[in-house]
């Protein structure tokens, strides 16, 4: 039963295929066939835009890598150059050969800011879509690397106090800033673009003994310790309080002081008893009037001086061997090194006005304040509250000048968080608590890496 069924179906099938082989009326076979072709075409065109989509990924891949390289010296370069650069880092990169055609261009340009575009395109030879008549596919991409019209002026405030001697903290101090310097430079597309200052600090500030001329210095206090007494009484009874010109003078001798150009360079916080309260209490920002001593800087002979600080400049070799000079000497003044890092930015006394602003560009003024400890001696204290108290006033005034203020406390010692750098910072992002000296170095370079605004746009 199951047999007849079988060779009854077999029969009615072989039977419907020879009146469809037969049947011409509306050309039926010609028209099945064709319909195939756009089928076969469409789902073919899917492999075949994959595949241009993976060599499409990897031509952007090799041309946004090529852009971030031409743009650290495509400022140095003509265009001839540039292309010929661009030519070299893209084939190195793309090694795709399912392509032909391949061509790079690349160009530079600094309106409104500078950047670099790469461009490149390449063929893709299709497996399907060659029915359709399309032989290949045309894969292009372009990056663009820019800088935008910002420009940074930065001030390396930089505690190199004795305290800094202990865990390796001088060390990683020299590291970290010298990788600082080198994210800051490759982030300017041309000189000028990144002025940093570098300002080293202790219980004083060191504006360099060259300056022993100047007028803004003012030297009642070093005449008065730093000179040679003429006694009636020779070496004998009353020498040893001959030292400074009160000692010489209670002892009947004549005070004689020493000559300026054997100052070691250093100065103490600004003001005197003549200065403005808020003057004394906050370190104002202000030109220098020779006629008012406390708007001067007084000199003093200060044993622990740090080394000379640096005015905001872009020689970066210079800055790095300021670096390499640090030592670790003298007690923690954080205030006279804040107001020292507010003067670089804006000029006064030791530092030179900065160039003037250009239209077409937008400023940022950064300070960056690093400091192992706590406070412990200024110019009239030793007591940490009042120490701390004038700086919490120069900190608020840094911050309405429009300053940006980052704050690290390496704190290796267990000492209580600093309240005073947490607070000073320009918000609670900008403050950084280390407990290790190593951490530093990851800490400068995440602060670098938020002050470099070099990216890829497209």
């Amino acid at each position: 039963m199951a047999k007849i069924a079988s060779k009854t179906f077999l029969g009615y099938l072989r039977n419907r295929l020879q009146e469809f082989r037969q049947a011409n009326a509306a050309n039926v076979t010609i028209t099945f066939a064709f319909a195939t072709i756009p089928m076969i075409g469409f789902i073919g065109a899917a492999v075949d835009y994959s595949h241009g989509n993976a060599v499409k990924a990897q031509l952007q891949a090799a041309a946004d890598s090529t852009a971030l390289m031409l743009s650290k010296d495509a400022a140095s370069l003509t265009s001839a150059q540039i292309q010929t650069k661009a030519n070299d880092y893209f084939k190195a990169l793309y090694t795709r050969s399912d392509s032909t055609g391949l061509t790079v261009g690349a160009t530079y340009n600094s309106t409104n800011g500078s950047q670099v575009i790469v461009t490149a395109n390449a063929n893709v030879k299709t497996d399907f879509m060659g029915l359709m008549g399309i032989s290949q596919l045309n894969v292009g991409v372009n990056s663009q690397v820019k800088w935008g019209n910002t420009r940074l002026r930065v001030a390396l405030v930089l505690d190199t106090t004795g305290s800094m001697a202990s865990d390796g903290k001088i060390d990683a101090l020299k590291t970290a800033t010298k990788g600082l310097l080198d994210q800051l430079k490759n982030a300017a597309a041309k000189d000028g673009d990144v002025l940093v200052s570098i300002i080293p600090f202790s219980k004083d500030v060191n504006v360099g003994s060259a300056n022993y001329q100047a007028t803004w210095i003012d030297w009642t206090e070093w005449d008065a310790a730093n000179g040679s007494c003429n006694s009636p009484n020779g070496n004998g009874w009353g020498w040893w309080n001959n030292n400074n010109k009160s000692g010489c003078a209670s002892n009947g001798g004549t005070w004689t002081p020493a000559n300026h150009n054997t100052w070691n360079g250093c100065v103490v916080d600004r003001g005197d008893a003549n200065a403005p309260s808020s003057y004394n209490t906050d370190q104002n920002v202000m030109g220098v009037d020779i006629t008012k001593s406390y708007t001067k800087f007084t000199a003093e002979e200060y044993d622990n001086c740090s080394p000379k600080m640096m005015s905001l400049n872009y020689d970066w070799t210079a800055m790095k061997n300021l670096v390499t000079s640090f030592y670790p000497s003298g007690n923690t003044n954080q205030g006279i090194g804040l107001a020292h890092g507010w003067l670089s930015l804006v000029g006064g006394g030791p530092y030179p006005t900065p160039p003037a602003e250009q239209p077409g560009y937008t400023y940022q003024k950064i300070i960056i304040l690093m400091s192992d400890g706590l406070n412990t001696q200024n110019r009239w204290y030793t007591s940490q509250t009042s120490i701390d108290n004038r700086q919490a006033t120069t900190c608020a005034n840094v911050k309405a000048a429009g300053i940006t203020l980052y704050t690290i406390h390496v704190n290796t010692d267990g000492d209580p968080t600093s309240t005073l750098l947490k607070n000073c910072a320009s918000g609670a992002d900008k403050f950084f608590l280390l407990t290790s000296a190593s951490q530093m170095v990851s800490t400068f370079q995440a602060i670098g890496t938020n002050l470099s605004n070099l990216r890829i746009s497209q």
